[in-house]
């Protein structure tokens, strides 16, 4: 009602302050009730991310207001309206006083928390290096001005710093532009000191790990690693559960001589310094060593034919090889692989009977073939000595390591 009967826009820029601290004072009774309640199976981590949400949308309000301010300013500027200053400096007053005690007189926890972890805003640092100009003049307000002044109280200020200035100069030279000018200034300084506190409950709200607790966790992680027992830590993932609450879960890979539960004190007793709520998964080494019992042995094998084929490769023609190299005569077949050939690619396939020797454990008839069997299933070579057809089986193959063609013997 002050702020259309005074029709300032910068009023009512200051009056979003006010609405924000309402919000507060609701997220400080949610942050109440989440103490009192107790974790159930629905939300097993408890309610903590009820206070982070509350949070997320009082700051994300309140930039959504300095938005609105900002479209307003831009239409006043085309269209400047008179300002009447009759309420504006005691609405000024009121509201820094409702701001003030509002954020001094109760201990909100979830908003205390966010404004020292978040990042600074810039008013928090042009306000900081204008302190630390002033301390070096007098350096007996260090303890006042050097530590972080709270973003809350700061912004309370200065909205009310600039409403005087606005009533002080509409009422000297009747400049009503100031007051447009300085509702762009306070919705400035509301999206700027909010932005930073939007953007840390935002990633708690996503499960993020907190940047600031990356090298602990590296570090508490390598003395896992070295625990008597354990071979790997490996799936870790740790996030913020609430405002000052980590949590986190881990799989421990042992050995598998190891006591699962002294290990699992060991590795809690480490990260519990840190993470607060912790799931820890222990198991065991799970290789296991081959056996033979186990690779089974296929049924045809047992069950063999009476003539089984080895096939042999053929070899070409005797006359396509040089006596020489015994390398083929042609210029156009690519070199061989060794400069000798071996004996025997010209035999043809030899059928094995089941009488022969077979090995045992398998199920095969036992015993060994007679020496005239022998020379009648193919290894001795018809039209020449029996004797010296057994000795070589390969006698129809050209002279190699016999004489050459000259009839002297070969190296």
């Amino acid at each position: 009602m002050w702020c259309s009967s005074t029709n300032s826009i910068a009023l009512t820029a200051y009056t979003y302050l006010t609405i924000f601290d309402l919000f507060s004072l609701v997220t400080c009774l949610i942050s109440y009730w989440v103490m009192m309640k107790k974790p159930s199976p629905a939300y097993s981590f408890g309610f903590e991310r009820f206070e982070v949400l509350a949070v997320f949308a009082s700051t994300v309000l309140a930039q959504l207001g300095a938005l609105f301010i900002l479209k307003e300013s831009a239409e006043r500027f085309l269209e400047q309206p008179e300002i009447h200053t009759g309420r504006l400096l005691v609405g000024t007053f009121v509201a820094l006083f409702f701001n003030l005690f509002t954020m001094l007189s109760i201990r909100n926890k979830p908003f205390a928390y966010v404004s020292e972890a978040a990042s600074t805003s810039w008013l928090q640092e042009h306000v900081a290096d204008l302190s630390r100009s002033i301390c070096g003049i007098i350096p007996g307000l260090s303890s006042i001005f050097l530590p972080r002044m709270n973003p809350f109280v700061l912004i309370d200020i200065a909205g009310a710093l600039a409403l005087c200035i606005t009533y002080m100069l509409i009422e000297i030279n009747n400049y009503f532009a100031v007051d447009t000018a300085s509702a762009i200034a306070i919705a400035l300084m509301t999206f700027g000191t909010m932005y930073p506190m939007s953007v840390y409950s935002g990633k708690v709200l996503l499960q993020t790990t907190p940047p600031h607790v990356i090298g602990q966790l590296d570090k508490l992680l390598r003395e896992v690693s070295t625990l008597d027992g354990v071979l790997e830590v490996r799936n870790e993932h740790f996030w913020t559960l609430g405002f000052g609450t980590l949590a986190g879960s881990v799989h421990v890979r042992i050995r598998r001589d190891a006591n699962e539960q002294m290990v699992l004190a060991h590795v809690t007793n480490r990260l519990y310094t840190l993470v607060s709520t912790l799931t820890v998964q222990i198991f065991k080494d799970d290789w296991i060593r081959p056996t033979l019992s186990s690779v089974p042995i296929a049924n045809n094998i047992l069950n063999l034919s009476d003539h089984h084929i080895i096939p042999m490769p053929s070899l070409k023609a005797a006359d396509n090889l040089n006596p020489v190299t015994s390398t083929p005569a042609k210029p156009s077949s690519p070199p061989p692989e060794f400069s000798f050939n071996t004996p025997g690619k010209n035999v043809s396939p030899v059928i094995l009977l089941n009488t022969q020797t077979r090995p045992y454990g398998l199920g095969f008839n036992h015993g060994s073939a007679p020496y005239s069997s022998v020379l009648n299933q193919g290894f001795g070579i018809p039209g020449m000595g029996a004797t010296q057809g057994f000795r070589t089986g390969f006698l129809n193959v050209p002279s190699r390591y016999g004489t050459n063609a000259r009839g002297q013997p070969r190296p």
